[in-house]
């Protein structure tokens, strides 16, 4: 690919400004670079080489010192020219500065216009190129690795080797389509459904870990519901570690969304604290009844906090619940009721006995929360966006279908166009094929001119 960007475009921006105290950066990146480096430099400057240069402006007149470096076009971060000029961190002489380069030829950037062009000059793909703000904007250790993860190209690599089985997969197929009076029917070979099946295994393990992806990214978003009273306020402060929420004994305490950003061992959660869920005639209460069901279906992990005594006839707040939606069930006050703290899987919930007031069973509580979003994911663990995971869904819908249609009325022309959409979704993720690429890979791989 190529920037879409004319002989004259050249675009400047402050890349960073820390403040007076520190050191400030101005960026450019465009065919204009090597004259307003030489402008400023009063020379050619030597590539990749920190120059010391005094900055001035049109009338001579000194605007700052500081370091002047140049990137030869395609070596550099966007594939273009670029100049990075670093000088003091105030924002009154950056300003000059970048205004002395625009008067040399340049404008100012767009917003990620650098990154943007970083990816149409084939430098980043676009999974990359939005890891890059996903670093930026990192809110955790952990999400921070995994951004550094998808920076590099893990996630990437992941989702091409998926698109190179899978346009083999259709070359196959689109063989046997081609050229139907061949004695041998390509469609009734077993390597076909072994190799959808495969790619299909494949693509569920990458969905699993583009939706671990997108809790290191965005945080884990976890609602805690239940009936009034039983400590779902307390529990939000126990996991906080501060008194953020009014706890009473009054039922109905709380009428809105409580919200908190948490970090547990470098793992960001995004706790909501809801209303009590019941039958009132309040009609305060009763919207943050309502605001409560919506909080449960936008989240990553409901809480349904309860005791001993009611918790079976609470488990209907559960079960109108995608599938998606990880299920805990948190059984509170067990110092009351003379219960043990313990963990149990049952009936595909996850069930935590505990006491949020003596805070017996909370570690375990925070453990299984950080497991959820993604802690332990080791060194290979890759950050992704919501949208990632959408299209690795609409892939792994195309793929069951064309395994459908082979399986039930071998109609390769329908499988195929499964196949393509499928590649076409896949493909959205990184924004590195098309159509010509399988024409190419079709022509490669088959003597298809005998």
């Amino acid at each position: 690919m190529t920037a879409h960007a004319s002989d004259n475009d050249t675009i400047a921006a402050i890349a960073s400004a820390p403040g007076a105290a520190g050191i400030g950066v101005v960026r450019v990146s465009g065919p204009r670079v090597p004259l307003i480096a030489q402008t400023l430099l009063g020379q050619t400057p030597a590539p990749r080489h920190a120059h010391f240069a005094a900055f001035r402006n049109a009338e001579g007149e000194l605007i700052d010192r500081g370091l002047l470096l140049h990137f030869p076009a395609p070596a550099s971060y966007t594939g273009e020219h670029v100049l990075e000029l670093q000088g003091h961190g105030s924002t009154v002489l950056l300003d000059a500065l970048l205004q002395r380069i625009c008067e040399l030829g340049a404008r100012l950037a767009r917003p990620g216009e650098f990154t943007e062009r970083a990816f149409l000059n084939g430098k980043l793909d676009l999974a990359q190129a939005e890891a890059v703000a996903d670093l930026i904007a990192a809110r955790s250790q952990a999400g921070a690795r995994a951004a550094l993860q998808s920076m590099e190209g893990v996630f990437s690599r992941k989702v091409d080797a998926l698109l190179q089985a899978l346009i083999a997969l259709r070359v196959h197929i689109e063989a046997a389509i081609d050229f139907p009076e061949e004695e041998i029917d390509f469609l009734a070979d077993p390597t076909i459904t072994h190799k959808l099946e495969t790619l299909r295994a494949q693509l569920t393990d990458l969905l699993r870990e583009a939706q671990r992806g997108v809790r290191l990214n965005d945080g884990l978003r976890i609602a805690i519901v239940g009936r009034p009273n039983t400590g779902k306020s307390s529990l939000l402060n126990a996991l906080a570690g501060s008194e953020r929420a009014i706890v009473t004994d009054i039922a109905g305490t709380t009428r809105d969304v409580l919200r908190e950003s948490i970090s547990l061992d470098g793992i960001a959660l995004e706790l909501a604290d809801t209303a009590g869920l019941r039958d009132t005639h309040d009609p305060v209460e009763r919207e943050g009844v309502r605001r409560a069901h919506n909080e449960r279906e936008r989240a990553d992990v409901v809480l349904l906090v309860t005791d001993a005594e009611h918790s079976n006839a609470d488990l209907a707040w559960l079960q109108d619940l995608p599938a998606s939606i990880e299920r805990i069930v948190v059984i509170n006050k067990i110092d009351l009721a003379g219960l043990t703290a313990h963990t149990q899987t049952r009936d595909g919930l996850t069930w935590l006995w505990l006491s949020v007031k003596t805070g017996t069973g909370l570690e375990a509580l925070r453990g299984h929360l950080k497991q959820l979003a993604g802690a332990g994911s080791g060194e290979g663990a890759f950050s992704a966006r919501r949208r990632h995971v959408f299209a690795l869904e609409q892939t792994a819908d195309h793929l069951n279908h064309a395994a459908h249609v082979l399986a039930d009325t071998h109609a390769g022309e329908l499988a195929a166009e499964e196949l393509r959409q499928a590649q076409h979704a896949l493909g959205e993720i990184t924004g590195t094929y098309t159509s010509d690429d399988l024409l190419g890979a079709i022509f490669s791989s088959f003597c298809i001119g005998k």
